[in-house]
């Protein structure tokens, strides 16, 4: 099967499949695919690693998707190294962000609202449940 051109992310979602679906089980007389008994690796086996290197992905990053085991695991697209898409320059953080590198808030998160402050009324604590009681 020929590897298409421009990748598209539904392209990358059925190799991962491919690759974990058509992985390798151990027989008496050699390793055969999981899904169909073909001789390993199968055509779909390949096909799914031949996408998967053309998307970025390396041998040692294609054989932990396998090991993984689930085919709907999900694969960054655009992939780069750091595994997931570059954040966009055209947004500046907000001034609330700024500076709180060890406060755990990631770029381009909302600042949590903190009670009594402007905004939304933030309701009393509740001490006990408030279901109907039976009479």
């Amino acid at each position: 099967m020929p590897v298409p051109a421009p990748l598209t992310p539904e392209d990358v979602r059925l190799a991962v499949r491919a690759v974990v679906v058509h992985a390798a089980e151990e027989w008496p007389n050699g390793p055969l695919c999981r899904n169909d008994g073909a001789a390993y690796p199968c055509r779909l086996h390949r096909w799914g690693r031949r996408v998967l290197e053309n998307h970025g992905l390396n041998q040692r990053q294609i054989e932990a998707l396998i090991r993984h085991g689930n085919p709907f695991v999900h694969v960054p697209f655009p992939f780069v190294l750091t595994g997931a898409a570059p954040v966009r320059a055209d947004r500046p953080i907000p001034s609330s962000l700024r500076g709180q590198a060890g406060r755990g808030a990631a770029p381009g998160v909302r600042p949590a609202i903190r009670p009594g402050g402007p905004g939304r009324p933030v309701a009393p604590a509740a001490t006990t449940p408030r279901w109907p009681r039976a009479s």
